[in-house]
Order: structure tokens, then sequence, then C-alpha cells
């Protein structure tokens, strides 16, 4: 069984933090260094087919669950506290309730339990349209990538994917194909039934579609023993567009 990749900071209590699609353990670089200055020993980690962990073509999220189950044993974790931000809560909310006596607490940044239909289309077709026969550069990549997505700040995050694989070739990190064959399973729901009796916080942008307020109910239905706050000035990347809010809402959850 291979391990996922991790960066690990810090000496203390174990933090597990899972990144989202298309998004890599570097995203979270700053704030895991936050955390581990607070007491924290932050697991920074890739999720497969993302960064530099191991690639597959099966991708869904009993086997995330089982990737992460696979990874806190291996280091001798026997709980721990676990961020998960979009498809990394969804990987989180799924380990809570299948593994519950793993799981501390848990923190499930701007994603629900419910299902979301697929609406990665553009944003796969432009990754998948840059030619690395062609593009030599990241300029020339962020060209390509921008006649499918406008917004700057997502071609950004998108392109952190971007490494060299030798000398004059650029290449994805990620395995692109197999996360394209499995889209659909990025959206899938928490099982009915599925229940985490444990202390766990939903935090959402204000200015995010992903959790409704009025979902409370169905947050509640498997997760009795939780809170949803709203992060102001943030949508979908509310740990990257309001960093000092999301620090101070998950410390103040972690160690009360």
């Amino acid at each position: 069984m291979s391990i996922l990749h991790s960066r690990i900071v810090g000496e203390g209590e174990p933090l597990v933090i899972l990144h989202g699609f298309l998004g890599m353990s570097d995203n979270w670089k700053t704030l895991g260094n936050q955390f581990a200055d607070e007491g924290f020993q932050v697991h920074l980690v890739d999720q497969r087919n993302h960064g530099r962990s191991f690639h597959a073509e099966a991708f869904n999220y009993e086997l995330l669950t089982q990737d992460l189950l696979s990874y806190i044993d291996h280091y001798n974790i026997e709980s721990a506290d676990v961020i998960g931000h979009s498809m990394g809560g969804k990987t989180a909310m799924l380990f809570a309730t299948s593994h519950p006596e793993r799981m501390h607490k848990l923190v499930v940044a701007d994603i629900a339990p419910k299902y979301y239909p697929t609406h990665h289309h553009d944003i796969l077709a432009g990754l998948q349209s840059i030619d690395f026969d062609l593009v030599k550069s990241r300029k020339e990549a962020d060209d390509q990538l921008s006649k499918y997505v406008s917004e700057f700040g997502v071609r950004q995050f998108l392109l952190k994917n971007l490494y060299w694989e030798e000398k004059g070739r650029l290449g994805f990190r990620m395995n692109l194909p197999a996360l394209v064959d499995n889209v659909e399973e990025i959206g899938e729901a928490l099982p009915i039934g599925a229940r985490f009796e444990g202390s766990t916080l939903f935090l959402r942008g204000d200015r995010s579609e992903y959790i409704a307020p009025a979902e409370t109910t169905l947050i509640k239905m498997h997760f009795p023993n939780s809170a949803l706050e709203t992060i102001e000035n943030a949508g979908h990347w509310l740990h990257a567009e309001n960093p000092s809010a999301f620090k101070k809402m998950v410390l103040a959850f972690l160690k009360r």
C-alpha cells in the first residue's frame, strides 16, 4: 500500500490538513506553519492523484478515506484533529463517520455533506488543452488556460501544479487523466445514515454558495455535535482569502 506524501511540521497534538480538488498540500504551507507554532504537529497531506502523492486510476471517497487511514496508521497516530477543504472536507467527513475512534475534532471548510453536480468542466478542459510539446513557460500555460478560465486567482491556484519534469519540459503534478475520468466522484454525497458524534466545525465563506444556511438541518443529521460559522470577505477558498479569520476560528474550536 502506497503512503500519501506529506510535509510534517511542529510538535504536539496531530493535526491533519486535506486540500481540495486540484490543490495540494503546498496550498496550506503558511497556515500549517502557523498551526505548528500553536502547539500542533501538522501533517500537510497530498491526497492521491494530487501533489507529490502516488497516481492511480481509481479515485473515489472510499479510497481517499482508506488512504487517510493507512497514513495515520503508518505514523502511529491514535486519533487526530482533521481540517478538510472542499474535496478534502468530503474525505474528512467520510473518514470521521467511518472511523470515529481515529478522529478527535473535525473542521470542514466550505463543503456540505450533500451531492454537488459536476461543475469543473471548463477548468478541466482548460488544463487538458495545455500541450506541453508546445507550451514551454508558465506564462504560455497561463495564456492558454485563460481561454477557458477568466479568473486570474483561480488560474494561479491551478498552475501551482506546474513543475519541470525535466530540463525544458513542464508537466502537471496531479494525475489529470484519472481526475478527468473520475470527476463525477467529486460531488458525491455522504452516505445516508453516516454519522459522527464528535465535535465538528463547519466554516463557510460569506461569498460562497457551497453551503447555504438552510443546510444546517442536513449537517446536523450527520454531525449532531456541530456548529456552522461564516467567515467574512471570503469565497470558496476561505482559508486563502481570509486566513487570519480562518486561523482564529479554527484555533478557538480546536483548543476549547
